[in-house]
């Protein structure tokens, strides 16, 4: 991953709602996001080649981004320590030990310029995901059942990374524009002293 200024940076993530049809069924309204869409709400992680290295597309779309992380095996993985790195998110997640998001209301120098590098690295997951929609439209809504919505998702998040790997043109897509989740005050001691170190170390100068 290109760090910014960032060390043992491993990947961006962030999520983002692939619209399906009404689902029948009694769940049907777990479905429907903040915007009012039947969605279903996708977790990835990219490096900074633009490969999609971690899929996780099985939550309804009112489900949060932060809940996705925190009861998904990656985050199970990263908190028994199988990873030597950090991922890079937004803030409509919580600050851990192994990931760094902004601080929601940086103070002018070193606080500013780490937020800055954070939103240039992660900038990479929304180019992402611009580049998979505009691969393959059929993400801007699959008329399908969620659980082929799923399937068809993570199908195309691997043709994505087929794609890329063998340079295939890459369609033209402006940046994605950010959800706009709201911030979550669920930040861990270890993870504000991990940023609060990583600014010391990094952006002081």
């Amino acid at each position: 991953m290109c760090p910014s200024g960032f060390p043992n940076v491993i990947g961006a993530i962030d999520c983002t709602h692939v619209p399906i049809k009404a689902p029948p069924g009694p769940n049907e309204g777990d479905f429907v996001n903040r915007k009012g869409v039947h969605s279903v709400n996708v977790q990835m992680v990219c490096d900074s080649m633009f490969h999609i290295t971690n899929v996780e597309a099985k939550w309804p779309g009112s489900v949060h981004d932060s809940r996705i992380f925190r009861e998904s095996y990656l985050c199970t993985l990263f908190e028994r320590g199988d990873f030597d790195g950090i991922l890079l998110g937004d803030r409509g997640y919580a600050c851990r030990q192994c990931f760094m998001m902004p601080f929601p209301e940086p103070n002018p120098g070193p606080q500013t310029r780490y937020n800055a590098a954070l939103a240039r690295t992660r900038a990479r997951i929304e180019m992402t995901f611009g580049q998979l929609k505009g691969r393959f439209q059929c993400l801007n809504s699959l008329r399908v059942a969620p659980d082929r919505a799923c399937d068809i998702i993570v199908a195309c998040a691997i043709l994505h990374n087929i794609a890329t790997i063998r340079k295939e043109k890459t369609p033209v897509v402006g940046m994605q524009p950010d959800d706009d989740l709201q911030p979550v005050h669920l930040d861990q001691p270890s993870g504000r002293a991990a940023r609060d170190k990583i600014v010391e170390h990094q952006f002081s100068i």
